[in-house]
């Protein structure tokens, strides 16, 4: 099929439909329907790779996150699409599943599909090298939620140690002494955040730390961790501090299993703020990461980043919000 087949089927100029196919707004709205019109009825598909060979662009980039199957990404993925979108644009999701062999073989096939940047939650155990492996071959890269190599590039994440301040500080108004923390398993930057805010929130206020106790922060390592909780050292736990919502959905019906009701006899707090937290029973307290808003932003710096690459790299951290609800017994208090 040719561009002179389909203008003449649209008794219009074969410029014409190069101008229709290039989306420009020389042609007139009911010149571009009428080409758009002969297309469909010729079964006209356009050439996609070919037309990025003469622009030297895809206008796709590579998104690669690290577990697919916490909702908190499905978030994410939505702000990225949203931005992406309105500038035309499009992205190749994978999951390195925390694998970094597996990331860099991702890594590899996007490239070759000529993606024009990549926004990258890196996998537990990446090494900075990888990312600088990225900048010796000029492909953009944002990395969201984690960072490798002391965050000096590109970055876009949720405060961590401020949402970890934020929790401490309402539990101990709410009065609690024994503050346990559930999670950071993995040893990522987001991680090592959260436990730093977790500790100088409660050595600010001259309360013990811990125990912690350091699981994956999934459903069912949440529920296994209460036994754990429970060991009377030096006492039982009046609150609990989880690394997600996730993991506090599986403490919570862990303590139920032990008869515990969470938000009256343990308060439980969790961080990300997924719609699950907001529908649970009792109804999850927690931090508000804004996953759309950092999709959103990580998607923005790296259309700038393609635009720019010489620019200075950029971070952009946002405040999360605490929201609260039923488990953490604050509306009983009142």
């Amino acid at each position: 099929m040719t561009l002179k087949e389909i203008a003449r089927h649209a008794g219009v100029s074969p410029a014409t439909v190069s101008l229709v196919l290039r989306s420009s707004p020389l042609v007139a709205k009911t010149t571009q329907v009428r080409v758009q019109l002969a297309m469909d009825e010729l079964g006209y598909v356009y050439h996609r790779a070919a037309a990025n060979l003469r622009a030297g662009s895809t206008e796709t980039i590579g998104l690669l996150v690290s577990e697919i199957t916490n909702p908190f990404y499905a978030e994410l993925t939505a702000g990225i699409d949203a931005a992406l979108d309105r500038a035309g644009w499009v992205a190749f999701l994978a999951n390195a599943g925390e694998s970094p062999a597996r990331q860099d073989r991702f890594i590899e096939r996007m490239r070759e599909q000529r993606v024009d940047g990549l926004l990258l939650c890196p996998a537990e155990g990446t090494l900075p090298d990888a990312i600088q492996r990225l900048r010796q071959v000029g492909l953009p890269c944002v990395q969201m939620l984690r960072h490798v190599d002391g965050g000096m590039r590109d970055y876009v994440s949720p405060d961590y140690q401020l949402g970890m301040t934020l929790a401490v500080d309402h539990l101990v108004g709410l009065g609690h002494r024994r503050i346990e923390y559930v999670g950071g398993g993995r040893r990522t930057s987001a991680a090592q955040e959260r436990a730093a805010g977790y500790r100088e929130a409660l050595a600010r206020h001259g309360l013990p730390i811990g125990p912690v106790v350091d699981c994956l922060p999934t459903r069912e390592a949440g529920a296994h961790a209460v036994a754990m909780l429970l060991r009377g050292i030096p006492s039982d736990p009046t609150a609990v501090l989880c690394y997600n919502d996730i993991c506090a959905f599986g403490v919570m019906l862990g303590l139920t299993d032990k008869g515990i009701a969470p938000g009256r006899d343990c308060a439980v707090v969790g961080f990300d703020d997924v719609v699950e937290s907001a529908y649970c029973r009792p109804a999850l307290t927690t931090l508000a990461a804004r996953p759309r808003e950092i999709g959103e932003a990580a998607a923005t710096l790296l259309l700038h980043r393609i635009k720019a690459p010489e620019a200075r790299a950029e971070r952009i951290i946002l405040p999360p919000r605490l929201i609260v609800r039923d488990s953490c017994g604050a509306h009983d208090r009142q």
